[in-house]
């Protein structure tokens, strides 16, 4: 069964609303990656912070909803209110589910308590756990948007997002809801920047996916939300066409060197929508910039697509946004098959251009690229995460 996705809200290093992001993310556009310091001691790191002002949280809702990554939430939702509003009015709220994914939630706001603790040996009176709670941003947004339908929050590390796609699409399947809010949200995070870098993953420069002077990850953050429906709403939503996933338990950090899992989740992905390879115009790689995960997702890419694809990360333009990243890349992937890209353009890979000897060569696209005319646009998006955990999407422009 198919599923529509209308035009998601989008709030992370790119910018503010999906066509600014689009716009920007066409044009390879990274200057939403700054250097900043304050994060790791003694380094100055390029991060992908959202810069703009993000709304408040009402007082209306409990004190423990307000975060920076609900806030983070509530901005690419205020972006596509009416979708939302709409489809609580046309289905009930008790038929309308939220399904989230977050690596962190809102414990970067409850760090300063966490210091007093070791400070002074007692919380502060307003500490609250609920705040960091994996299941904070779906109940904050269902209280929010007043739903009653089923509301989660998936936490599967870099993959938690797009497991929430996936996650969104079978309550749909299974005629448990209606409509489904689903996507995602992580903010920069002193405990995870640090955790990066004591694995020695992070790069200070500018993040290089796929290149042989690649050093590793810049980190990122984002707020993304989709409307799924069986139907299509508007001219611009987008057929989710199916989504496999594996997990192959290698190491609790590292991938798995020859691909399997990947490989395993894309070829489960393209079962799923009844498509084959030759058919899919274009990949968001998951491409981090790390060495083992570059060279992981080359040999699954390479297996699953011999004759090749074109194909890009655009993690060097928005940051790797963890939990949030497969909802980020699944609207990336939405913006470049949307009736609104009328050229059939895809977005290009950013890096220094000098491909790994040692990896098989992927078919990286540019700002020249574009979909093929004459046959249906479909683009994949994937998602590799700690544990093994891999997920694999497809959208396309119809069914």
């Amino acid at each position: 069964m198919n599923t529509w996705l209308g035009m998601p809200g989008v709030v992370c290093a790119l910018g503010s609303g999906m066509d600014a992001v689009a716009q920007a993310a066409f044009a390879g556009d990274t200057s939403g990656m700054r250097a900043r310091t304050g994060w790791v001691q003694g380094r100055t790191l390029t991060l992908g912070g959202h810069a703009g002002t993000l709304p408040p949280i009402g007082e209306a809702l409990p004190a423990h909803h307000r975060s920076r990554n609900n806030q983070l939430l509530l901005a690419a939702a205020l972006q596509i209110e009416p979708q939302l509003r709409g489809a609580v009015a046309r289905h009930g709220p008790g038929r309308v589910a939220v399904v989230l994914g977050t690596s962190t939630s809102g414990v970067n706001d409850n760090a300063p308590a966490f210091r007093q603790l070791a400070a002074q040996g007692a919380w502060p009176e307003d500490y609250d756990y609920r705040r960091q709670a994996l299941s904070s941003p779906s109940a904050f947004f269902a209280d929010w948007l007043g739903t009653r339908g089923p509301a989660y929050t998936l936490s599967t590390a870099c993959t938690s997002s797009a497991r929430a796609l996936l996650s969104a699409h079978r309550l749909l399947e299974l005629g448990l809801c209606d409509a489904v809010v689903c996507g995602g949200a992580d903010t920069l995070c002193r405990l995870t920047i640090n955790g990066f870098a004591t694995l020695d993953a992070l790069d200070d420069a500018l993040c290089l996916p796929f290149s042989a002077n690649r050093r590793g990850i810049n980190i990122g953050e984002a707020g993304v939300l989709f409307l799924m429906e069986r139907e299509r709403a508007d001219a611009r939503s987008v057929a989710f066409l199916g989504g496999g996933a594996s997990s192959d338990a290698w190491h609790m950090s590292a991938p798995e060197p020859t691909g399997a899992g990947a490989r395993q989740a894309m070829l489960a992905a393209m079962e799923s929508a009844g498509i084959e390879a030759g058919q899919i115009g274009w990949v968001n790689l998951h491409g981090t910039g790390t060495p083992h995960n570059d060279a992981m997702e080359s040999h699954a890419m390479h297996a699953v697509f011999p004759q090749g694809v074109p194909c890009s990360s655009t993690k060097a333009l928005t940051g790797h946004a963890l939990g949030a990243a497969g909802a980020l890349e699944a609207a990336l992937a939405w913006a470049t098959l949307s009736s609104g890209n009328t050229g059939g353009r895809l977005m290009p890979h950013v890096w220094d251009g000098v491909p790994d000897p040692a990896l098989p060569a992927l078919e990286f696209s540019t700002a020249a690229h574009r979909y093929p005319q004459g046959r249906p646009r479909v683009a994949m998006s994937n998602s590799f995460a700690f544990g093994g955990n891999n997920v694999s999407l497809l959208f396309g422009a119809q069914p």
